[in-house]
């Protein structure tokens, strides 16, 4: 059985319909997904387990879309440049499998996110033709701490409430990275989560009890666990032991470079609803060379991207490919599509995305069975293919 698409009738809202290997909720469908008006119409077929599925080199794999809620750029791109900066980043996301994106910003002064913001929301309200949906705003500054940078540049300042407001105004911010150890954070975090933002606890310092607080306060996840974050240490255990022990959700970074295989495995097991963000920068889908990340250079080589002092500097991910590596790691293709798209909807709150299922928006991925190279997306109905020109 081959993949197809095609026309089923006339009239101003054709259905369409694809063929393959089928990931539903209850599992996978050798038959077919439908769709009518962007969104899909009935999901039919016999069950087939995944054995039978890798077992089949002929037919293709249809997964959800991926989605990503942590990506600064892409395609030469980066978020903070504004103007059709975030359209050329949807689009090469897009090519890669991604269906919806948050837009994320760098800690800046106040200035630079404002004017990345308003260029943001038309794009937050209509989705352009070969893009991503851009699901809305992740603020990853600058409510962080100064000494956690990463690869943050040295913007960093406490958060007020009638400022994140102000800016969510601008466009929607739907996930906010905040240092919980500032003095006022705490108190701050109830009256985020009201406005409709999740929080998330990333480039911080904070010990386990402060993030055990931020948790209780409403913070409802982790920024790339690991990465720019207190450590694990036994008698210290810092804001990593608290997201392996007591969260719910948290971004991870599967490239293979910001966290050991591992270390992986530890937050596979420890956190029910991680999920995977690529953190990707302008560099993502571009030759090796020098890149903007917000106000800062950053050097694509040897498949990373780093500062000249050597630090990570987010990354070249794209979702597909950290899909071929979960599986890599051992996971089942049915949990790697959970954890590279399922759950970062959920986490939104987003029923309609992330899963095929009749309602829901027709966003999905075909794949090779064999190596998982990817042949097809469809982001809310549009047919888009990954070798279409990004420019």
């Amino acid at each position: 059985m081959g993949s197809f698409i095609a026309s089923a009738g006339a009239g101003p809202a054709p259905a369409t319909s694809l063929a393959g290997h089928v990931l539903t909720p209850a599992g996978f469908l050798r038959g077919t997904v439908r769709w009518a008006g962007g969104r899909i119409a009935a999901v039919e077929g016999t069950p087939i387990d995944e054995d039978s599925v890798r077992g089949d080199v002929l037919t293709p794999v249809v997964l959800p879309g991926f989605v990503d809620l942590h990506v600064h750029g892409g395609g030469g791109a980066d978020t903070m440049d504004a103007a059709d900066a975030v359209s050329r980043i949807a689009r090469l996301h897009a090519r890669h499998g991604t269906t919806g994106l948050l837009a994320t910003t760098m800690t800046a002064p106040m200035g630079d996110i404002e004017a990345a913001l308003r260029a943001l929301a038309p794009l937050c309200a209509q989705r352009g033709a070969g893009q991503a949906r851009v699901l809305g705003v992740h603020l990853e500054g600058p409510y962080i701490s100064p000494d956690r940078l990463g690869a943050q540049p040295a913007f960093a300042r406490p958060a007020a409430l009638d400022e994140v407001l102000a800016l969510h105004a601008l466009a929607p911010i739907r996930l906010v990275t905040l240092a919980p150890e500032w003095a006022g954070h705490l108190a701050l975090i109830p009256a985020l989560v009201e406005a409709g933002m999740r929080v998330q606890i990333g480039h911080s310092g904070a010990t386990y009890e402060q993030a055990l607080q931020a948790l209780e306060a409403g913070a409802s996840g982790f920024t790339h666990l690991f990465n720019a974050m207190s450590g694990l240490h036994h008698r210290a255990p810092g804001a990593t032991g608290a997201a392996l022990a007591h969260a719910m959700h948290a971004e991870i970074i599967p490239d293979l470079l910001h966290v050991h295989p591992g270390a992986l495995r530890v937050a596979l097991r420890a956190v029910p609803g991680l999920f995977c963000v690529t953190d990707a920068t302008a560099a993502a889908g571009m030759p090796d060379g020098d890149y903007r990340l917000g106000r800062q250079t950053v050097t694509k080589c040897l498949g990373g991207v780093r500062l000249a002092d050597g630090t990570l500097a987010g990354s070249t991910l794209t979702m597909d490919q950290a899909l071929r590596n979960l599986v890599t790691l051992g996971l089942s293709l049915a949990e790697a599509s959970s954890r590279t798209s399922t759950h970062a909807a959920r986490y939104l709150g987003l029923a309609d995305r992330g899963r095929i299922a009749t309602g829901a928006w027709a966003d999905l991925v075909v794949l090779g069975a064999d190596g998982l190279a990817l042949r097809q997306v469809v982001v809310e109905g549009e047919s888009i293919f990954p070798e279409a020109d990004p420019a």
